[in-house]
Order: C-alpha cells, then structure tokens, then sequence
C-alpha cells in the first residue's frame, strides 16, 4: 500500500471513491452530497499549503482518501480540519483509513501545524489519537447538530490551548447539511 499526497490527475477517481463509499454506508443521497464536497474542494483554487489531499493506493487503484482544510481563525491559529475520510468498502477493517490519518497528521505536524479538529465518530477516531472538545476550546465554523462529535489533537503539544474567535472554514465546507 502507498500512501502519498494526491495529484489533480487522480480527482475525479478520489470523487468516485468517495461517492461510492459513502453510497455504499449511508444510500445515495449521502453518497452524492459527499462526492460534491470533494469535487467542490478539488476544483476550488486554494492556497498550496492550505489543502491537503492524501490517497492510499495499491496496485491499481485508490483505496482511501482524507482532505485536511485550513480554518481561518481571527488570531492566525494553525488549525487544520480533517474531512472528510473514505475508505473503499471492500477494504475495510485492513487499517488503511488509521494509517491514512496518521501520514497526514505527521505531515501537518512537520509543517508546525498545531492542532487538528475533525467532526465524526470518536470511536473511530480516538483510534489515531483524537478526543472531544468543547467549543470553548475551539468553536466550530457552523452549528454542529451532534456536538460529541467535536473532536481534536494536539500536534505541536501535549494539550489544546483554547482559541478564541469564530472560525471561518474552507467554502467546500460552508454547507450546514455537512455540520
């Protein structure tokens, strides 16, 4: 398995693997609505250093897939969101999504990145490190409609210092059916 940062060639496969995934889990709607986010953060022009997209691949294909996006805090913070993740179905339970996470996490962290929040299931995610907040510490971009879902870690430190301010988060993400 290789895991690396994805290229514009490999975008409309990245689409397909997260549109079929989540169709596969949640019905189609779900899995179109995700397919637009993605599509929607692939084509949307960014600064380089303020998406990452990271693939795993074995021989012949994509098999997994995070995108860690900026969020823009009033004070400058170096916060990152990780979302959203897909794993084929067929692969799943090998450790390929844990070990995805990793890679980018360890890349944010080399470039100084000081936390990483993400919103989804904390059994899953506590896996690689991740444990709730509260928006006291960092507040969500939009209203969260399950707030045990908030979720984050520290990557510069061994605690999350509080931030003030309302972020503001990638336009792919400014949809609150996402929230």
């Amino acid at each position: 398995m290789n895991y690396l940062l994805a290229t514009p060639l490999q975008n409309e496969e990245i689409i397909t693997l997260f549109r079929q995934t989540f169709a596969n889990s949640e019905g189609k709607e779900e899995g179109d609505m995700i397919a637009k986010l993605v599509s929607d953060f692939v084509s949307s022009p960014s600064k380089e250093d303020d998406l990452h997209v990271f693939v795993a691949t074995d021989e012949t294909r994509i098999v997994g897939s995070i995108i860690l996006s900026r969020m823009h805090f009033p004070k400058g913070e170096d916060v990152f969101l990780l979302s959203p993740v897909a794993v084929a179905t067929d692969c799943h339970g090998q450790g390929i999504g844990q070990t995805l996470i990793n890679v980018g996490l360890a890349a944010l962290k080399a470039q100084g990145v000081a936390v990483v929040v993400t919103y989804g299931d904390i059994n899953f995610y506590s896996k690689v490190g991740f444990a709730p907040i509260c928006e006291t510490q960092i507040q969500a971009p939009l209203t969260l409609s399950y707030p045990e879902g908030w979720i984050a870690q520290p990557l510069q430190r061994d605690n999350i210092e509080p931030i003030s301010g309302k972020p503001r988060c990638s336009a792919a993400l400014n949809n609150p059916d996402y929230w």
